[in-house]
């Protein structure tokens, strides 16, 4: 099996087209966002990973993702998701895995994604600072 893509999205969801096939939608991929709030802060960024099993392949296996403050594996774990799937051989799946991630400053993490022992795949995320509004910026 093989991670195909894997992004932060804003939305996602899946329609039936001609076929019978399946079609994803995928709105506002992001790699970058704007702290809801100064640092210290919260934040849930969506991961949408997406899976191919090939044909002579079993269909079970495990992702895991780890959030890490670097790309390096040795970096510090900022949250951990693993969860079983199973896919039919020749297809594909997807999985959406949320962290709840506290980030104590304005920086760039990791996405560290994998099948089972497979090779990393990493996807970055950079917080950045939150946009002031003109309600807030507006002193009068």
């Amino acid at each position: 099996m093989q991670i195909i893509s894997a992004l932060f999205v804003e939305n996602f969801a899946l329609r039936q087209a001609p076929g019978p096939s399946t079609r994803i939608d995928l709105t506002g991929a992001f790699f970058s966002m704007a702290a809801p709030n100064p640092v210290p802060v919260t934040i849930d960024p969506h991961l949408v990973v997406l899976i191919y099993c090939s044909p002579d392949e079993p269909g079970n296996s495990l992702l895991e993702v780890i959030f890490r403050a670097g790309p390096s594996e040795d970096d510090e774990q900022l949250a951990r998701n693993v969860s079983p799937f199973t896919v039919e051989p020749g297809k594909f799946t997807y999985r959406l895995v949320r962290g709840e991630l506290l980030l104590t400053s304005y920086t760039q993490i990791f996405a560290h994604c994998r099948i089972a022992t497979s090779p990393w795949h990493l996807v970055p995320l950079t917080l950045l600072p939150p946009v002031a509004t003109e309600s807030n910026s507006n002193n009068g």
